[in-house]
């Protein structure tokens, strides 16, 4: 239900988190970040008092991609590895929906991983968080594209031997104009990252560190607090060069905007350009366009 407050004796109405929530119960495992992430965008939603018939919220397939069901919104489940396109087709049929697309580090960066350079080049207003728990959580403990080196999983018993992906980096080169990283053990500033990065007019990239306690353990949380800190108060997101130097740091997770580059076109921006200019030349008669494609 939606809260009403009275300015110069006008009543106004004013929509609280669980507006934006369905009556769906989550099925997360007790402790797992994802819970974080559903109320950190419910608040955010509310915050910046988006109506739910402007919201699109699209998943893969995961642990992290049951979050359409748990929204009050418009949202899709879709195929694995594929909420980028999805999404893209969603904000370019109507550019005037708020459109997230949701999923976890493998769906993200492994089997969807072919869609993020192309998602991040043509820049769309869409909202991609990945929810980073480090492992596959639905399909019982495999290790994914962000486990840490030497972690033991129930595909690597001898310790993992591939390095992480670093997403933010990746991202970084990719040319996003937007990245920031929050964890599901601050939701306050979680919220904030998801209000900026629905904001940005462009595509946005949220990491969201999500501690999955059931196969990365339950000291998961106290093991990313133990090497998170927050980027400093003097730090400039625009500065190109800062930005690498945060993604390369791989000894720590800075939470906070670690790029922002307001000077980049939205690609439905560049679509209508394009459109308004094959409308604007003369058409031609169908006999002749035939002819020009006669041997």
């Amino acid at each position: 239900m939606t809260t009403t407050e009275t300015i110069n004796d006008t009543p106004i109405e004013r929509p609280k988190p669980k507006d934006y929530k369905s009556d769906l119960k989550p099925v997360w495992c007790p402790g797992c970040g994802n819970y974080a992430v559903l109320n950190a965008l419910a608040q955010a939603f509310t915050d910046l008092e988006i109506p739910r018939e402007n919201l699109a919220v699209i998943t893969g397939i995961g642990c992290s991609s049951r979050l359409p069901g748990y929204l009050s919104t418009y949202g899709f489940n879709s195929l694995h590895g594929r909420a980028l396109p999805i999404a893209l087709g969603v904000k370019l049929a109507n550019p005037s929906i708020t459109v997230i697309a949701a999923g976890g580090d493998g769906d993200g960066f492994s089997i969807g991983g072919g869609h993020v350079p192309h998602a991040v080049r043509r820049n769309a207003d869409i909202t991609y968080i990945v929810m980073d728990n480090r492992i596959y959580g639905l399909t019982k403990g495999q290790m994914s594209p962000t486990t840490p080196l030497d972690s033991y999983t129930s595909t690597t018993t001898y310790g993992s031997y591939d390095p992480p992906v670093n997403m933010a980096g990746y991202v970084l080169a990719y040319g996003a104009g937007f990245i920031a990283r929050g964890f599901a053990g601050n939701i306050k500033q979680l919220t904030e990252l998801f209000k900026q990065g629905i904001l940005y007019r462009g595509f946005s990239f949220i990491q969201a560190l999500s501690p999955c306690v059931t196969y990365r353990g339950q000291g998961e949380y106290a093991a990313i607090k133990a090497v998170s800190k927050d980027l400093p108060p003097d730090y400039d997101p625009g500065n190109l060069r800062a930005a690498w130097e945060i993604a390369e740091n791989t000894d720590s997770e800075y939470l906070g905007v670690i790029y922002l580059n307001k000077n980049l076109v939205p690609y439905e921006e560049r679509l209508a350009r394009m459109r308004a200019t094959a409308l604007s030349r003369p058409v031609k008669p169908l006999d002749e366009l035939m002819d020009e494609f006669k041997p």
